[in-house]
């Protein structure tokens, strides 16, 4: 026993690394170890020499077992004060850059046209995004034969069998919550409404479900004049240019009288589209001075107040801004998308950094 405590105490304490460590504890007392031949000769001794060799052996296993972990540990305690000796660490270096969430474009894109009309006087209004076909088409002085009101465009809701309510729809614009709003709060107003609409339409330009803003100011002495000032005031401060032209196309819609579409002044160099400058045009935005069907619709008496709105799409005037080429992009893109077109969090105007302008 002496022997072969002394040849693997010394062999253990003489181990360079930790492989050679492991070879001793295998041929000392792994199950074809050393030792372990020992014990099964155990059962070949008499009673006697049992009670002297069993304790012998395991006190000598226990005594290997224990040499090994602490011949591990001094390695391990070696090793590390080697790494210590050759690694270091400049702690005046910047740290590696991570990851941060982004604003999608939609957000940020809402959030400017929220701050400028803020800065102009519009509160934001909002309402339910599904609401009565009366909110949505007959408040609006829209005909119960209009196009829009076809299943084929407009999502109805359904209905179980006996459900007398009215019809009730995913709402096509966010002109409902100016019928609201007026309800609520009479004359004057100035209000825009953003938000997410709905339509049964899919390409490159069109997605069942998109956003937009909608204005509407009323006043007694309120004319297409200050509709224009209004619209200019905001083209110029969103697409960042002074001056920026623009051209009123008499139009029609159920809702307004008179209607105009609106161009703004653009031209395309190399591909790329340039707002403000050259001799094209582009359609932005629908407008024009509120029915009076749709001022009685909201309670307010059309001979004694007047006014206009106007609607637009963020999603469309957010690709004009930043170069998106198309609107189903905003909705089944991945993270590498956001990346490129995502906004941190005070990149551009919003309501919470203030106005660049």
């Amino acid at each position: 026993m002496d022997d072969l405590k002394a040849k693997y105490l010394g062999q253990i304490a003489g181990a360079a690394d930790e492989a050679a460590l492991e070879d001793i504890r295998l041929t000392a007392v792994g199950k074809k170890g050393e030792v372990a031949l020992k014990m099964r000769e155990l059962g070949k001794m008499t009673p006697e020499e049992r009670q002297t060799a069993g304790p012998a052996l395991n006190a000598l296993k226990d005594e290997i077992n224990s040499a090994l972990a602490a011949k591990k540990a001094a390695l391990g305690d070696a090793a590390l004060d080697e790494r210590l000796r050759s690694e270091w660490l400049d702690v005046t270096l910047p740290t590696r850059p991570t990851r941060q969430g982004t604003i999608h474009p939609v957000s940020q894109v809402t959030e400017e046209v929220t701050a400028i009309f803020a800065e102009l006087g519009f509160s934001v209004a909002e309402g339910p995004r599904i609401d009565t076909d009366w909110y949505n088409f007959d408040a609006l002085n829209i005909p119960g034969h209009h196009p829009a009101r076809a299943e084929m465009d407009t999502f109805y809701m359904a209905r179980a069998e006996g459900d007398d309510r009215p019809p009730h729809v995913l709402r096509t614009h966010t002109s409902p919550v100016q019928i609201r709003t007026m309800e609520a709060q009479g004359a004057p107003l100035r209000i825009i409404c953003p938000g997410g609409v709905y339509r049964a339409d899919y390409d490159q330009t069109h997605t069942p479900m998109f956003h937009q803003v909608e204005g509407l100011a009323i006043d007694k002495d309120i004319s297409m004049a200050n509709l224009k000032w209004t619209l200019e005031e905001f083209f110029a401060a969103f697409f960042e240019v002074d001056g920026i032209k623009t051209r009123f196309r008499a139009s029609h819609f159920p809702f307004t009288e008179p209607s105009a579409e609106v161009d703004i002044q653009c031209s395309w160099v190399d591909g790329q589209l340039r707002i403000g400058e050259g001799d094209g045009w582009m359609e932005v935005l629908g407008s024009g001075m509120v029915h009076p069907k749709v001022l009685q619709a909201g309670g307010i008496d059309p001979n004694e107040w007047q006014g206009f709105a106007f609607g637009m799409g963020i999603d469309r005037i957010a690709m004009l801004k930043y170069g998106i080429p198309d609107l189903r992009a905003f909705f089944d893109s991945d993270l590498r998308w956001l990346r490129h077109y995502g906004f941190a969090s005070l990149d551009q105007p919003n309501l919470h950094s203030g106005l660049s302008r």
